[in-house]
């Protein structure tokens, strides 16, 4: 009997992929009785049942793990992440374990779940036949440019571990820096955030309440009176203007900066000029340019090709146009000490080390030590701003709040005086 085109798709059975692995949780006995649990990747239930019992366990309970109803994708993957995963594979790769072991034993170590996830899909691509700078390429988020380019060149030259080993120094060292920056710049702006606050609730509903006390007295307020009475007036009528024009300003100043390439410049070239912050920022540049350099040289990538990916790892677009420049210089024949002397950016010191480098065939050496030189006056910069700018916050939060409560009482002890 003749069977139609239809009736056989009906008839096909739906092959399914046996290969996906699902967490489980399971809870069991071992062969002395104690109680164990924990949680584990396999096919299906049958096939972790049989893995326990193997291993001496005998389980009671096997379920897949549920998914939580909040987060449930996990936090995104930050930067230390990725340095840690680096040390971590260069460490076991180094101890003789297989790439695709290694990436097995970290994703299951992970508990953000995006981490997870990615480690397992470069794991996956692996197994296809794909090399690792290909595996990671396909996560061009968390793997820059320079990561990938690193990876490449280890590969090639057979230093994979090695090389892995480099990059988990220098984004460890990279995180660092940016933690002391951060340090340097979150403390003031969030005291100086909530010092204006304190004002504000101040001004709207604690000078109010002087202002009904005043008007009973029947004399003339002193001028510093007036003024703060006045602010209070116009804050509690246009409070919400304020927060409007406040909010407004931020999410535009956060617009421009990610989309306009010219506001982003201005700003990096602004910051460069703040005292003691700027030269913070000026160390801080050419401590990233110098260990970046030296980790690409250092691995065998070209160094031309080292330069334009070392640019956008500045975090400064001021001296990303200046390496730029220095790679078009480099292209065409001119040595890296004298295209750096051309921008006018760089370090006296910094030009005579990368000329001695260049003379002796050590670069990526002379690099080093230029970055930790630069890493540690960042450091003691960050160290000696904060013990500057304490003082001057509490100066400022003194005037500002401790004026406000001088201006509110003086009325009070005019009257006082007359009595």
């Amino acid at each position: 009997m003749a069977v139609t085109r239809n009736a056989a798709k009906k008839m096909t059975p739906v092959v399914r992929d046996t290969n996906q692995m699902v967490t489980f949780v399971w809870e069991g006995n071992d062969k002395r009785g104690v109680k164990m649990k924990g949680e584990q990747q396999s096919k299906n239930v049958n096939f972790l049942r049989a893995e326990l019992r193997r291993q001496g366990i005998t389980p009671t309970v096997v379920k897949p793990k549920s998914k939580p109803l909040f987060g449930s994708a996990g936090k995104p993957v930050t930067p230390k992440e990725i340095a840690f995963f680096s040390r971590q594979m260069a460490t076991m790769m180094k101890s003789g374990v297989p790439i695709v072991q290694s990436l097995e034993i970290i994703g299951s170590g992970h508990k953000n779940a995006r981490m997870k996830k990615m480690v397992e899909e470069i794991r996956t691509e692996i197994e296809g036949g794909s090399s690792l700078y290909e595996a990671i390429s396909k996560h061009p988020v968390q793997f820059d440019e320079l990561y990938r380019n690193l990876v490449r060149a280890g590969e090639g030259a057979g230093v994979l571990e090695t090389v892995l080993d480099t990059i988990a120094s220098y984004k460890e060292n990279l995180e660092t820096l940016k933690g002391k920056i951060k340090k340097a710049m979150f403390y003031p702006a969030m005291t100086i955030a909530v010092a204006i606050l304190v004002s504000a609730i101040l001004l709207i509903f604690v000078v109010p309440q002087f202002e009904d006390i005043f008007k009973d007295f029947g004399a003339d307020l002193p001028a510093f009176t007036k003024m703060i009475v006045g602010a209070s007036r116009f804050m509690v009528s246009w409070w919400w203007v304020m927060l409007f024009i406040t909010a407004g300003s931020i999410f535009a100043f956060i617009f421009f900066k990610k989309r306009s390439p010219a506001f982003q410049h201005f700003l990096d070239k602004l910051i460069l000029k703040v005292p003691v912050i700027g030269q913070i920022m000026h160390n801080s540049a050419i401590a990233r340019f110098s260990r970046t350099l030296a980790v690409t040289f250092k691995a065998g990538v070209p160094l031309v090709e080292a330069l334009e990916t070392v640019a956008g790892a500045t975090g400064n677009s001021v001296y990303e146009k200046a390496v730029l420049r220095v790679r078009d210089d480099v292209a065409v024949g001119y040595p890296v000490n004298m295209s750096l002397k051309q921008t006018n950016l760089f370090p006296h010191m910094v030009i005579q080390m990368t000329a001695i480098g260049e003379e002796a065939g050590a670069l990526d050496a002379m690099l080093f030590k230029v970055a930790e030189y630069y890493e540690q006056e960042v450091n003691n910069a960050v160290d000696a701003l904060a013990s500057l700018i304490e003082p001057m916050i509490m100066v400022f939060i003194g005037v500002l709040v401790g004026g406000m409560v001088i201006g509110m009482y003086l009325p009070i002890f005019k009257l006082a005086a007359v009595v």
